[in-house]
């Protein structure tokens, strides 16, 4: 390696070695000679409809590989992905957020250039993003911007949350050092104290006093890197084990003590019991949303459970700072004697996530969202990455029995919708890497499987002709229940500004790009529906497409039933 490197290679070679293999976006006059750099870096350049979606394919791509980029030019651009910037704050997607910006010598004369405010001011769109980002730099020195880089970077793999990364033109090609390329970026080892291991012996003193102990996954687990451990804890526990929309998906669901999400004051009566009567609760990465917890419903009670967070543990109401969640749940793992456990005299008669079957539908009925959801799972299999978007889509998925090695979307927290037809286009693009480098659980073939409202889809459907360009293998189930559903449930359920335009869905593919032969369909009755699932169409690589017709007042059972009911009622009392 030479003993200086041109600081646009510097930070794509970097980048590189984190594991990136595409980097989304949109060209800028001010990122356009950056842009020179990515592929002869080895990098992909994905080239997508516009910023927004840049942004949200940026974060589905690091919520699969670990860490995704988007380029952008100054101003017009990043303040068009900075809402997908947020959300991946909120969610904790790790998104490098490169932004190409006017040469120096132009901001520190304050010159009134095109996409700023006229004023001078350079510093401002900077400032937002400060909000949205867990690390900023602004790089403006040739000799400090590698050191400002890695610093950057090992905040996003430390936080799993985006940072931000200023480069102006003219420093572009600058020299830079090349030595730090030599040592890989890595996240601090734990250096062990006597302070955590005494909190790991409290936890596991109320692990082995427990008579009636479960394990609560949530999503916030993925960022922290413990997964691996907590599915290690299922497996020799044997302790019933739920999880929460954010992260269902992430443990293997075929194991008979996993029970699917803890629905809160929604779920069977059986398993609202059982919860609130277990005297242990190991609750791993909590993400205590409204939104999340079923308007805090499933959050456990404080007295029977312990809490592992970024870098605290919670017993009780008691807080124990300066202990990574690597370290504690991996020591928990590592410590725990099985025979000292309690045992289950005989299993727990609890519910686990099922399919129903064409057979308990007549052919000629109309489709509906009770058994839509757990009939359409039958064609998920291993290493599949299905989305179901805000709105009706992302509460029925949460139903679907999954196979192992099979991620889901479901809208957690941010709630932008439109975010998942771009996620997509990025998760996808993830998978395909993940399995050409055979690091993909031995898996060789695999989809993204993508379930969106008629609404959302008109948010971001430019999209479509990224995933078309690319050639993923994504299908899409297009929910045609003729607008805003799930804002009908929430209010205004006959009121036209739940309305939209009624599009011709199915010629999507076609206007943007897709090839003739590229499979579409419509489906209105079980009947049609099997026709499609039981044949040969979804089968094979590529894009391919399903409009699913529902009805407008039709929602899967939980909240959102919930809700409509009470606007039903309303409506009925005018």
């Amino acid at each position: 390696m030479p003993d200086t490197i041109k600081l646009a290679d510097y930070l794509f070679t970097r980048l590189k070695q984190l594991g990136v293999g595409a980097i989304h976006g949109v060209p800028g006059d001010y990122n356009l000679t950056l842009l020179d750099y990515v592929e002869p870096a080895g990098l992909d350049w994905v080239g997508n409809a516009n910023e927004l979606n840049a942004g949200y394919a940026a974060d589905g791509y690091a919520r699969i590989k670990g860490i995704g980029a988007i380029i952008t030019t100054f101003g017009v651009g990043e303040l068009s992905a900075i809402n997908a910037i947020a959300g991946a704050y909120a969610e904790r997607a790790a998104v490098v957020h490169i932004v190409g910006t006017p040469a120096r010598t132009c901001q520190d004369s304050r010159l009134s250039l095109h996409h700023t405010f006229n004023d001078g001011d350079y510093r401002r769109f900077a400032h937002m993003h400060a909000h949205v980002t867990v690390a900023q730099a602004s790089l403006k020195d040739p000799r400090s911007s590698p050191d400002q880089i890695d610093n950057v970077l090992q905040q996003c793999l430390l936080h799993s949350r985006p940072v931000y990364i200023e480069v102006p033109v003219d420093l572009v090609a600058a020299p830079v050092s090349a030595e730090r390329l030599r040592s890989e970026i890595r996240i601090p080892p734990t250096e062990p104290t006597e302070h955590q291991d005494a909190v790991i012996s409290k936890v596991m003193d109320r692990i082995y006093a427990a008579k009636q102990p479960i394990i609560f996954i949530d999503g916030e687990s993925r960022a922290l890197g413990i997964v691996h451990d907590v599915q290690s804890l299922m497996k020799s526990t044997g302790w019933p084990t739920w999880a929460s929309p954010f992260s269902k998906g992430l443990l293997d669901e075929t194991a008979q003590n996993f029970h699917g999400i803890y629905q809160g004051r929604f779920d069977d009566p059986r398993v609202q019991s059982f919860i609130n009567e277990s005297d242990l609760v190991l609750r791993f990465g909590p993400h205590p949303s409204s939104t999340n917890t079923y308007n805090y419903s499933s959050i456990t009670k404080a007295h029977s459970t312990i809490l592992f967070t970024d870098t605290e543990v919670r017993i009780g109401d008691q807080l124990f700072k300066d202990i990574p969640a690597t370290y504690a749940v991996s020591q928990v793992a590592q410590r725990l004697e099985l025979p000292r456990l309690t045992s289950y005299p005989s299993y727990p008669n609890l519910p686990r996530d099922h399919l129903n079957y064409f057979s308990d539908v007549p052919r000629e009925d109309r489709i509906t969202q009770d058994k839509f959801w757990r009939i359409v799972a039958v064609i998920i299999q291993q290493g599949d990455i299905v989305l179901g978007e805000t709105g009706t889509a992302g509460y029925g998925c949460r139903g679907m029995p999954l196979p192992p090695h099979t991620r889901l979307f479901t809208p957690v927290t941010w709630l932008s919708i439109g975010y998942m037809l771009g996620a997509a286009q990025g998760a996808a693009l993830a998978q395909r890497e993940l399995i050409a480098s055979s690091n993909y659980h031995g898996i060789e073939d695999a989809r993204t499987i993508l379930f969106i409202g008629d609404g959302s889809f008109q948010m971001t459907v430019q999209e479509l002709g990224t995933i078309i360009r690319k050639k993923l293998d994504v299908v899409l189930f297009l929910i045609n229940n003729d607008g805003y559903t799930i804002e009908r449930c929430i209010h205004g359920l006959e009121s036209g500004y739940n309305d939209i335009t009624s599009w011709r869905y199915l010629q999507a593919p076609s206007f943007f790009g897709a090839s003739e032969d590229t499979y579409t369909a419509s489906v209105r009755t079980w009947g049609e529906l099997q026709e499609v699932l039981e044949g040969d169409s979804l089968k094979g690589k590529g894009f391919k497409m399903i409009q699913v017709m529902m009805d407008r007042e039709d929602v899967p059972e939980g909240p959102l039933q919930h809700l409509l009911q009470m606007q039903k009622s309303q409506r009925e009392q005018t």
